[in-house]
Formats: structure tokens, C-alpha cells, sequence
């Protein structure tokens, strides 16, 4: 796998894409990410076409359903059944959403976890329990969120405090720190600089849906606007160029649309390695 910061571009692999991309990948796509839920007992055509890509391709898995942050026990056999889709295709990042899907049952909805000393040490916990059977690292990504139930600290104390005491990886949602500055007013440059750097493993961009004036949904379903980008070029700036991948998750327009957005991705990263050297040789 190259280095994080060979400035890698990426896709979220849809299974509408399988046919089309088993007969040729464009070469502005670096890498493919999947959540292993929808491709873990996956078979007969479909299986073989994603076996073919991921022995071509790097993939990462980006899970939704582990639920880090639930009051239920860590449901170890799905973990083992990750590790062991992980190992087939030889996988070696494995993210998943800083929230809670289950508890009663499972919710089918991301929710937030108390902002509160005791998630915190809950959280890490749980984390290295992970990290233990899975055999790699766990990366954590700060989700959108439209309430903060019992909160006794920030969306960024919270976030800084789990990665500080579980010791992991961020994967960095441009899309969603822009959401939830919007919805919750705070300052969206402000959260970005206070990321840590040295955490910061990869980086998601996706477009989302106005629905009001002081509500916008994080949908993954519409193309990305010139205030999130304007994030991400801020975000390479702040914390040099990183993997970066597209998530379109519905509405999804023909390859050749997406690769416009893909391309952009690339331009704003060959801007950021520019400005890196001009400074460096000054």
C-alpha cells in the first residue's frame, strides 16, 4: 500500500458498479471502500466480480453496524466475521462511525454517544476490545449528529478525548464537521484546526441535503458544494494531503460525473503539494 500521504483518491464501491469497473478501473481511482456488511456473504456473480477487484485494487473497510458506542455487549462474532472478511481480501483499514446503532435492537439510524467523561473510557475500551480480535487498528470517524443527549462536553472535547484514550486513528469527515457547524453554530475552520494531525489516517468528502435554514442532513446523495470543498482545501493546509475518498451513497450519477468530482479531489491535492513546496523553498 502506498504511504497515507502519497495524496491516494478513492471511491465507494456500489454494487451497481461491480460490472463496469471489473472491465476497466479509471486510473484516477487510487483505492475502494466498502462496508463489509453488504459484502461479507456476498456470492455466486457478484462475489466473483469483488474478488477480481480486490485483488487488483487496495479497498478499505468503512463499517456501519459495529456500534462502538452501544450500552449492548460488543457483538464479538460480527467483529470476527470482519477479521475474517478482512483476511480474505487482505484489508488492512478498518473504520467505523464514532456513534451507536443498537442497543434494544438494532436501530438502523447513527446515534450519538453522551459527550461525557465516561463514554470517553467506555468508548477506548470497547475500541481495544476491537483491536484485539480484528488484529489491526480500529480508526474511528466524527459522524453528523442532530442532538447531544446528556452532554457534559463538546463534539470536539468528546472526539479528542476518545482518540486520546483509545490511541487511534481519526478518519476525518470534511462533510460532516460543515454539517454540524451549521447545525450546532461553531465554527467550522476552528474544529478543523484543532484535529490532530498525527491521528488523521484518511478523509472523507460527500455532498448533503439543506433541508432548512439552520438544518442540513448529511444524506451522501448530492454533489459536493463550494463551501465543503473550500473545507477540504483548508483541511490539506492545515494537515497536509491525505487519502481522500468520495462517498455517494444514493442519487448516483453515471461514472463520468463522478470522475468530476474525483478529478477535482486530485486538483485541489496537486494544489496543496505546490504550496507545500513553495513554502518549504522559500
Amino acid at each position: 500500500m502506498k504511504n497515507q500521504h502519497d495524496g491516494l483518491v478513492g471511491l465507494g464501491l456500489r454494487r451497481e458498479m461491480l460490472t463496469e469497473f471489473c472491465q476497466q478501473v479509471p486510473n484516477t481511482i487510487q483505492f475502494f471502500e466498502v462496508a463489509p456488511e453488504n459484502w461479507m456473504t456476498l456470492g455466486g456473480k457478484y462475489g466473483k466480480q469483488f474478488r477480481q477487484l480486490t485483488e487488483q485494487h487496495v479497498f478499505y473497510c468503512h463499517g456501519l453496524s459495529l456500534s462502538i458506542g452501544s450500552p449492548a455487549p460488543l457483538d464479538v462474532e460480527f467483529v470476527r466475521r470482519v477479521k475474517a472478511f478482512m483476511d480474505l481480501h487482505q484489508i488492512e483499514v478498518y473504520s467505523e462511525h464514532l456513534s451507536y446503532c443498537s442497543g434494544q435492537g438494532h436501530l438502523y439510524d447513527l446515534m450519538p454517544i453522551p459527550f461525557t467523561d465516561a463514554a470517553v473510557k467506555y468508548v477506548a475500551a470497547r475500541v481495544k476490545q476491537v483491536e484485539d480480535i480484528l488484529e489491526r487498528p480500529l480508526t474511528l470517524e466524527n459522524v453528523s449528529f442532530y442532538a447531544a443527549p446528556a452532554a457534559q462536553m463538546t463534539e470536539l472535547q468528546f472526539l479528542n478525548a476518545v482518540l486520546e484514550e483509545a490511541n487511534c486513528k481519526l478518519l476525518l469527515d470534511v462533510n460532516n464537521i460543515y454539517v454540524n457547524s451549521k447545525n450546532h453554530q461553531y465554527d467550522a475552520d476552528e474544529f478543523l484546526n484543532a484535529m490532530p494531525t498525527e491521528r488523521i489516517a484518511y478523509l472523507h468528502i460527500a455532498g448533503h441535503y439543506k433541508q432548512a435554514e439552520d438544518l442540513i442532513i448529511d444524506t451522501h446523495g448530492a454533489d459536493i458544494n463550494d463551501p465543503v470543498w473550500a473545507l477540504l482545501q483548508a483541511c490539506y493546509a492545515k494537515h497536509g494531503v491525505l487519502p481522500t475518498l468520495l462517498e455517494r451513497d444514493f442519487n448516483l450519477p453515471p461514472t463520468p460525473e463522478l470522475l468530476l468530482e474525483i478529478e477535482q479531489i486530485h486538483q485541489y491535492q496537486a494544489m496543496a503539494f505546490k504550496s507545500a513546496d513553495a513554502k518549504r523553498s522559500a
